[in-house]
């Protein structure tokens, strides 16, 4: 290595060898319907389960009223990120966003803000999937495994599928996506053509002293259903992350983000009225698997098995996309110095395979270490899943702060796409983002996830101010962010 050093903005970047890129190279492999796919593959295990828990937060009414917010927040960012993409064109994403607009650290906790989501969100469809594909061995089977040997075998078998390419990546995110859409389609013309939806179910969760049956917990409730209505489009924002596996990033991430984001509030529409409709809203807000108990309404429990498989190719499709996506954010913070440099090779494959591996065993460890515990009083998937949805609001919060600087900041960057909503949009998405993260702490339930996350933080920042700040490199993301140039 060479001794060359250049210090700018309070951090020091170090010449590398000539081969150290080399050994971090990615492959570009994917058009737009491989874009879609990876961003509809990642969130569509939110259908499955997890939004329904917004039903017994704030009521039907209230899950709907922070469903259209929710709406309203990832119009205005998905909007602002592809504009920032489409001018930024690096696999670090919100990282590399934040770190042109407020510098290195702004660009760390961005950064680690994604990490946080993305890792704990892979152990959340982990979790779920266990229990999915166990009961689905146990009955057609017979054959039954301890929950942890299930976790390590859904690590394995992802980052095996992962790391073989990011072209098989992109094809598998596709069909898993149409064949989640179709069980989804399948689903809800069978409750509605069945005669046993009512919209009355909608409303049958007893109403507070004072409140109505549409919000039968008051306005509170709408602040509270949000971080679960989130669920139904956590994981959408990962596109980015892709640019530079994509052909043509500048125009088909921002394309592929609006079709995404399309389809996924159609299925979120039919997914939130036939599941309640056909089993209540009461039964609806504290279903472990709300979808199979909609279909056990129609078709009866003999199909349990069968709709398991449903229930788990969903599942699985969010945790091959998700698991891209924090391989990818990772590989970036990685490549540029912020984690240590061996996260990001690629290898043969021109995978960040390392990344993924030690991205599983921070989850593994996560889950068995709260599953002895005890869950605090909840389940293990419950806590991580609401570590991942904070993440998830303050990486959002942070890049709506870096569209809004860049805006004022650089007026004249080339911007290949730009948001027709614009700084209001950015700032509408921003507030409603700060909203759900100041749910999180006004909501008890979520204060273990809450101090996980401080703890992660605290330690990070000091490792970043001591070691981390002094041992960076000029990758893509830091290159443009210190000459205003693309390599």
């Amino acid at each position: 290595m060479s001794d060359d050093k250049l210090k700018v903005s309070g951090v020091t970047y170090n010449t590398q060898e000539k081969d150290y890129f080399k050994k971090r190279e990615l492959k570009r492999s994917a058009g737009i319907w491989g874009l879609w796919g990876l961003a509809v593959a990642a969130v569509i295990s939110g259908d499955f389960s997890g939004w329904n828990f917004g039903v017994a937060s704030g009521g039907f009414g209230g899950l709907l009223i922070a469903f259209g917010i929710l709406v309203v927040m990832y119009y205005g960012m998905m909007f602002a990120i592809g504009e920032m993409a489409a001018a930024m064109p690096h696999s670090g994403g919100a990282y590399s966003f934040g770190r042109k607009a407020m510098g290195p650290l702004g660009g760390f906790v961005t950064g680690l803000a994604e990490t946080i989501e993305y890792v704990a969100t892979t152990a959340v469809i982990v979790y779920f999937s266990a229990g999915y594909a166990d009961a689905v061995t146990s009955e057609l089977l017979h054959f039954s495994m301890p929950t942890w040997i299930w976790w390590i075998v859904l690590y394995a078998a992802f980052i095996l599928l992962n790391s073989a390419g990011s072209h098989i990546s992109f094809k598998f995110s596709i069909w898993v996506s149409f064949i989640s859409i179709a069980i989804l389609l399948v689903f809800a013309i069978v409750v509605f053509a069945s005669g046993k939806f009512s919209f009355d179910s909608l409303w049958n969760i007893a109403p507070d002293e004072g409140q109505t049956t549409f919000l039968p917990h008051g306005i509170m409730g709408i602040l509270y259903a949000i971080p679960f209505g989130v669920w139904l489009f956590l994981g959408i924002e990962e596109l980015p992350l892709a640019a530079e596996e994509a052909h043509d990033p500048s125009t088909h991430i921002p394309k592929a983000g609006f079709w995404a984001r399309g389809t996924l509030i159609v299925t979120g529409i039919l997914v939130m009225f036939a599941n309640t409709g056909i089993i209540g809203a009461e039964a609806t807000g504290a279903a472990g698997e709300p979808l199979l108990d909609g279909f056990r309404a129609v078709v009866g429990d003999g199909w349990a098995a069968v709709l398991s498989i449903f229930a788990l190719i969903g599942l699985l499709a969010s945790l091959q996309g998700i698991m891209f996506a924090y391989g990818r954010n990772m590989y970036s913070l990685s490549r540029a110095g912020y984690y240590p440099k061996v996260l990001s090779l690629t290898g043969k494959s021109k995978t960040p395979w390392v990344a993924m591996v030690v991205g599983a065993v921070i989850g593994y460890i996560a889950l068995v270490v709260i599953d002895q515990a005890g869950g605090a009083g909840s389940t293990a998937g419950a806590i991580v899943l609401n570590i991942a949805v904070w993440g998830a609001m303050l990486a959002y919060l942070m890049q709506m702060i870096s569209y809004v600087i860049l805006r004022k900041k650089f007026p004249n960057l080339d911007r290949p796409f730009k948001s027709p909503w614009g700084v209001t949009g950015a700032v509408i998405a921003g507030i409603i983002a700060f909203l759900a993260f100041v749910g999180f702490l006004l909501n008890p339930t979520f204060l273990p996830a809450i101090y996980a996350i401080i703890i992660v933080y605290v330690v990070m920042l000091a490792i970043f101010a001591v070691w981390g700040r002094h041992r960076l490199v000029l990758s893509p993301e830091e290159n443009y962010a210190v000459t205003g140039k693309h390599e």
